[in-house]
């Protein structure tokens, strides 16, 4: 029978860097039954019958997060072998709160006290021993992030896990409190377990709402809570809490020694400039400008090119010798085999030029990935989040709410699960609807596409990009929380800031990986399928009453055409009613780089460069540089994929909710690009008509929504008029 090992620490306590280093690849995610949180299990590197559960990251047992539900309902009712309690060294008193709870589960545990090597080169002395001797449990010293202790720390968890005789380490209250929870589990039924009766006792005296079922089992319990909060003059739940710093308290002062008391840390002098009032905004702007300079202008650039033009072009030269691209080598190989036309019209001009075109963007995106990985991994992400709750609490959204948009920007889906996180319902639902404002990586094709093909590679255009981005998460947060469904106050936002540490190459390598291999799977699956289909929705229709492979001069008898013209007048108020760009955006539905593998077939080029100069006169044939711009605006903000839609709706757990969501985004969409191109074509060419009219009308009530009061605060002022009266 496999052995169970839960993992179990404090947020940033580095719990899942241990789980990487102690299951390699052999890892599964998924969701826990029943909620949307993601479940992590592995099996330990050298043991086929160990199995690895990483819990959410949490600070306490309490049931108040979805986090801390999944790791008590995993605990209490799955019951695991062992527990392995990550412990931050650097910040030891605040993590032990958690392990206190951890010790009344009556589970082996064996604690990792982790950042070791940041402890010592602070000065500082954490005593093992007397660590381990107070809490009467195995402590283990070790850096996760070096590995130092690692493999130790899985040894001793399997062992302890193995033996069924095993010390549970139980911490003593006050003997007034012990007295009570003595007399609590007495009272408990036999149903419960003798090993949790204790945990259950002190979510009794706590006063739990969770297991407010097992107070209907024992009706003395309510005047055991009474007299104790009457002989201690506090609730039972406070007096819970004061008794566990108090033991933490003791322990901290026996077993750790602060050489370094009063000074500050290096961190703490780096977060001096980086979150600093006044410097902390331009310093993310500056940090972020040089991720996707290099990203996306430079060494993305550079890489994108040689993948285009190289790979799934012409060819390259390397040491004197021109290697063929992959449409040279395939068209030769097919021409040498006889194959029939249409088969090598579906290799060629269908996969090749759809699929090509979206991988060749691929090694800007790893680029993009290794830099957002390493932001993550040294602790700067954390310090983002806290510099921008200032500013988005002043616009309905807390802090938290842009951890999942800064994760978005690599892709839509873990953006989007990224929002777990937020405990308040509303901000949550908020926030999925709006991450996805922020251009995925899915999306810099489309940008690097139209700046090339139709602007001239013009600087402004994708930063310009980015910008429309964050003012739909802006506007939106300040219409919707005028709203009814999320009216309110955004929840408070309480992070621990990790210190600052070089991430390991494994590690940002790894998350690269993960992310680039996602995208690579999708270009394997979803839009090789897409590109098919619009391959042969393109080569074939009806000519002369006749269906057939159709010329690349005869396309507007295709049957993608028909369908194009049949929903392309919807787009025609945005300047783009050609059937390509129509079709092309909503092939983008499916994967949004299906909008540059879309154009990539239907203009017949085997490979779309970034500059777009392969496709620039039939681009700029089809569609003014406004109506390109308008293209631009829908493609960013109008609903994702449908991956990401996918991820709505599990998220949103709601059908209303997710088609609600859904409708807001392409609504938006459609009036942003609306605006953009009836009053840049106004602005440009001087035409006035009843689109112009249309638009400014549509301004006029955005700016209304965007100013309009409050009803929350009419009503108190009404309610403040009425007192005043009253006396």
């Amino acid at each position: 029978m496999a052995i169970k090992i839960a993992l179990a620490g404090n947020p940033n306590c580095g719990k899942t860097t241990l789980f990487n280093a102690l299951t390699g690849s052999n890892q599964f995610v998924g969701n826990w039954p029943g909620v949307t949180v993601e479940k992590k299990e592995g099996k330990l590197k050298g043991h086929k019958d160990v199995i690895i559960m990483d819990l959410p990251g949490i600070y306490s047992l309490s049931p108040y997060t979805l986090e801390e539900v999944v790791a008590r309902n995993y605990l209490i009712n799955d019951k695991p072998d062992a527990i392995l309690n990550i412990v931050d060294g650097t910040n030891i008193e605040r993590n032990l709160y958690l392990s206190t709870q951890l010790m009344e589960l009556g589970i082996p545990v064996i604690m990792a006290v982790n950042m070791m090597d940041v402890v010592e080169k602070s000065g500082d002395k954490i005593h093992i021993d007397k660590l381990s001797k107070k809490l009467g449990c195995e402590v283990v010293e070790i850096s996760a992030l070096k590995g130092n202790g690692v493999a130790k720390a899985a040894e001793k968890a399997v062992k302890i896990a193995n033996r069924k005789d095993a010390a549970v380490p139980v911490h003593k209250f006050a003997p007034e409190v012990e007295s009570v929870l003595d007399s609590i589990e007495n009272k408990l039924g036999s149903d419960i377990p003798e090993e949790q009766k204790r945990f259950f006792a002190i979510k009794l005296l706590e006063k739990d709402d969770k297991i407010s079922a097992q107070m209907k089992r024992v009706p003395d319990v309510a005047e055991e809570i009474d007299a104790i909060e009457k002989e201690l003059d506090d609730d039972t739940e406070s007096i819970i809490t004061n008794e566990r710093y108090v033991y933490i308290s003791s322990i901290i002062n026996e077993c750790y020694t602060k050489v370094s008391k009063g000074k500050l840390s290096t961190s703490d002098k780096i977060d001096r400039i980086v979150t600093n009032r006044f410097l902390a905004l331009p310093i993310f702007a500056l940090v972020m400008f040089i991720v996707y300079y290099v990203s996306v202008t430079t060494v993305g650039t550079w890489a994108t090119d040689w993948a285009n033009d190289g790979v799934f072009g012409e060819g390259w030269s390397l040491f004197g010798l021109q290697i063929p691209g992959i449409p040279v080598l395939l068209e030769s190989a097919l021409n040498a085999i006889g194959c029939a036309g249409w088969l090598q019209g579906l290799i060629l001009d269908g996969i090749v030029a759809g699929v090509g075109a979206v991988l060749g963007f691929v090694p800007q995106m790893l680029v993009l990935f290794i830099f957002l990985a390493f932001l993550e991994a040294c602790g700067y992400m954390a310090r983002i989040a806290f510099i921008m709750d200032r500013i988005f609490r002043k616009f309905g959204l807390s802090g938290k709410s842009f951890i999942p948009m800064l994760i978005g920007s690599g892709c839509g889906v873990p953006g989007i699960m990224a929002s777990r996180t937020i405990e308040n319902d509303r901000d949550r639902k908020m926030t999925i609807m709006t991450t996805t404002f922020v251009p995925c990586g899915a999306k810099l094709p489309i940008i690097g596409l139209i700046a090339g093909a139709l602007f001239g590679g013009a600087w402004w255009v994708a930063p310009s990009a980015y910008f429309v981005g964050i003012a739909a998460i802006i506007c939106s947060g300040i219409i919707l929380k005028k709203t009814k469904m999320f009216a309110g106050d955004p929840a408070p936002f309480v992070m621990e800031l990790p210190a600052y540490h070089l991430p390991t190459v494994g590690n940002v390598l790894r998350s690269m990986w993960e992310r680039g291999w996602s995208f690579i799977k999708k270009a394997g699956t979803i839009i090789l399928l897409s590109t098919i289909l619009v391959w042969f929705t393109s080569y074939f229709g009806w000519v002369d009453g006749k269906f057939r492979m159709l010329e690349d001069m005869e396309l507007n008898h295709s049957i993608l055409a028909a369908v194009g013209n049949g929903i392309a007048w919807i787009f025609t108020p945005l300047g783009w009613g050609d059937w390509r760009s129509a079709v092309a955006a909503i092939t983008g539905l499916v994967a949004k780089e299906n909008v540059v593998g879309t154009f990539g077939i239907l203009y017949g080029f085997a490979e779309v460069a970034e500059e777009g100069n392969e496709i620039w006169g039939t681009l700029a044939g089809s569609m003014t540089a406004v109506a390109a711009y308008s293209f631009l605006v829908f493609n960013l903000l109008c609903a994702p994929c449908f991956a990401a839609m996918g991820a709505i709706k599990r998220e949103m757990n709601n059908v209303k909710w997710f088609w609600f969501a859904i409708g807001y985004q392409t609504l938006l969409a459609y009036v942003v690009s609306l605006c953009v191109y009836q009053i840049g074509t106004f602005i440009t060419t001087g035409v006035f008509g009843a689109g112009v009219v249309v638009a400014v009308l549509l301004i006029i009530g955005f700016i209304y929504l965007l100013v309009r009061p409050y009803k929350e605060s009419r009503t108190l002022k009404v309610d403040l008029r009425s007192a005043a009266s009253a006396k």
